[in-house]
């Protein structure tokens, strides 16, 4: 099986120095041998916690970069599903992989969609989005989906406070605020400003209705709380 060769140190320097669409561009064509694609097996997991919540008719992935929740919208929906995302070189790869798709370029703080979607999704996207922007997005995805929708996403649990993973996220997203506070253009990704009580709060003030559901493959940690929840927010 051929394995698509992932990018040098350079490339993702000259990525992390660029503005987000920028760099998306630029690293398109190795995205998928990267670590920042969203692995299948959470996308498998989500596949089959969406089924138990359907049916869906068309489908909407919002910031959908190569494509990968494509796949489970394609899975779980039985009309059209469609993709959006503001990198044309991300858009190109996801055309490539899913060529039937509606594919479309645009901010998704500016959603250009009438309410036409029974289902949303997202995958690794928010932190992309500094929390007062959080607000706008989830507003711009209420717009697009018909009243009954369900915007749906997978919020993996925090790490245990100390662990490494703990500290290699603090230390990233410090890193990314020195960067953005030095250099221009900006580039927004940290992994610490997506927490559970703000989303959802952000989520009723947009206007869902707001559940968590276990991703139950996935399993559970120690103390019997899973590795990882499914928020299910249904338009009013």
């Amino acid at each position: 099986m051929f394995t698509p060769q992932g990018p040098s140190l350079r490339e993702l320097t000259v990525q992390a120095l660029s503005s987000v669409e920028h760099g998306y561009d630029l690293l398109a064509s190795k995205f998928d041998a990267t670590p920042f694609r969203t692995s299948d097996r959470l996308l498998i997991a989500v596949t089959g916690t969406l089924k138990t919540l359907g049916p869906f008719d068309s489908g909407l992935d919002v910031c959908c970069g190569a494509g990968a929740g494509l796949g489970v919208l394609r899975s779980v929906c039985a009309g059209r599903v469609t993709g959006v995302d503001f990198s044309t070189g991300m858009l190109t790869r996801a055309r490539n992989a899913h060529p039937t798709a509606d594919l479309v370029r645009a901010d998704a703080l500016a959603l250009p969609f009438a309410p036409a979607f029974d289902l949303a999704v997202s995958f690794g996207a928010f932190g992309h989005f500094l929390p007062a922007d959080q607000r706008t997005l989830f507003a711009q995805v209420h717009a697009a989906l018909r009243p009954g929708g369900t915007f749906a996403f997978p919020l993996p649990a925090p790490p245990p406070v100390g662990s490494r993973l703990y500290w290699t996220l603090w230390g990233f997203d410090a890193a990314m605020r020195v960067r953005n506070a030095v250099w221009r253009p900006p580039f927004v990704m940290y992994y610490r400003t997506f927490r559970l009580a703000d989303v959802r709060a952000r989520l009723e003030a947009a206007g869902f209705e707001v559940s968590l559901t276990p991703v139950e493959t996935l399993g559970r940690r120690e103390d019997g709380s899973p590795h990882c929840r499914l928020v299910v927010a249904r338009k009013k």
